[in-house]
């Protein structure tokens, strides 16, 4: 026997039915994903990573975030337009780091700090070698002449001999 809830939920579905509401859904007649693997625990939390093209990072420990990040530095650093830029983000990683150490969560990771003169030191050098780069390639018969040795002429003094 029924009760009258799932009597009511069943008329509910066989009029949606005769109404039309369940063709052409989307997925109709396709396999169901992922049913011939085995069964995982996080299948939720993985597919809504996927479906919202989320990283996998999330899901790390503030640590391991924390040290990833510090690591991608340089990446992510390259495209800034200004060494004051470069200058904030690493002052604002620099904050995370700190507020992490004082009240550490989660296993025992080795995070320090990021130096910014160093941060900086590489950004410049990153940005004169891709500079460089450029011109090489947008000039190469105009940097092989300016490569060569460029006369320079001394100036003497009117009361010094040539000799």
């Amino acid at each position: 026997m029924t009760t009258g809830w799932e009597a009511a939920v069943e008329a509910q579905i066989r009029r949606a039915q005769e109404r039309g509401e369940f063709d052409n859904l989307p997925g109709a007649g396709k396999p169901i994903p992922g049913r011939d693997l085995p069964y995982d625990e996080s299948w939720w939390i993985k597919s809504f990573l996927e479906r919202e093209a989320l990283p996998s990072d999330l899901l790390l420990p503030t640590p391991l975030q924390l040290r990833r990040r510090v690591e991608q530095v340089p990446d992510e650093v390259r495209d800034l337009p200004t060494e004051e830029s470069v200058r904030a983000f690493v002052a604002d990683l620099n904050a995370q780091i700190v507020a992490w150490l004082r009240t550490p969560t989660g296993p025992r990771v080795v995070v320090r700090p990021v130096n910014a003169d160093d941060t900086v030191r590489r950004w410049r050098a990153d940005r004169e070698r891709t500079a460089a780069g450029r011109v090489a390639a947008a000039q190469p018969g105009q940097v092989a002449q300016a490569a060569k040795p460029t006369i320079r002429w001394r100036w003497r003094l009117p009361w010094r001999r040539r000799g």
